[in-house]
């Protein structure tokens, strides 16, 4: 799965001079949380909803109310915004903006392809690529299995699920000599995979419904 298939396309974008006040609203009317800032086709920055709160007044401050509309009706975007922002490649792999976005504890990355601003994919569409993946929607099984962490042992379990299918399979752990799998199956006599894996003398540590 590459970013590409998942990001949103041709994000909103605001111009370095838009004021506060107006990226609030946008913010608001659309249901984003952040905007890319854009000048004559560069990516700036990037401006989200609580950079915004931020540069709000405080509820204490002594300033009247027509003194903090003065105030915000100057403050732009450009003085609040992170620069430079945190991007990555339309062709990288999705993984990989999941990982960024961890480790930089960030919730969404402009996608570029060269210097061109082509999309922007959040933390909300890496966990819909998730839920496809795993095929959370399929029902069938849903089935831990410990498999000795040598070659060949993924495919001998394997040969037990006939005449079920498996539709996802992902690496839950590694243990000392083990790896921890959980995988998804559907089809005919789903219902009797548990029991022939355990036949084949695979550790099966947990079972459930899809």
């Amino acid at each position: 799965m590459l970013v590409r298939d998942w990001m949103t396309q041709d994000p909103l974008t605001v111009a370095p001079e838009t004021p506060v006040l107006e990226a609030i609203r946008i913010l608001k009317e659309k249901g984003f949380r952040r905007l890319p800032v854009v000048k004559e086709g560069r990516l700036l920055g990037i401006v989200t909803d609580k950079d915004l709160k931020d540069a709000m007044p405080s509820k204490a401050t002594t300033l009247s109310v027509w003194e903090m509309n003065y105030l915000l009706s100057k403050l732009t975007v450009e003085e609040v915004m992170a620069r430079p922002a945190v991007t990555i490649g339309a062709d990288e792999p999705l993984e990989k903006a999941a990982l960024l976005m961890e480790e930089k504890k960030i919730g969404g990355l402009p996608v570029m392809e060269g210097e061109r601003l082509v999309g922007i994919i959040t933390v909300t569409d890496v966990l819909r690529a998730f839920i496809e993946a795993l095929g959370l929607r399929l029902g069938g099984l849903r089935i831990t299995v410990d498999i000795p962490d040598v070659p060949g042992a993924l495919a001998q379990m394997a040969r037990a699920v006939p005449p079920a299918n498996i539709v996802s399979i992902a690496t839950a752990a590694h243990l000392p000599g083990y790896q921890r799998l959980v995988m998804r199956v559907v089809g005919e006599d789903v219902e009797g995979v548990p029991g022939r894996l355990r036949a084949a003398g695979e550790k099966v540590v947990d079972v459930r419904p899809g």
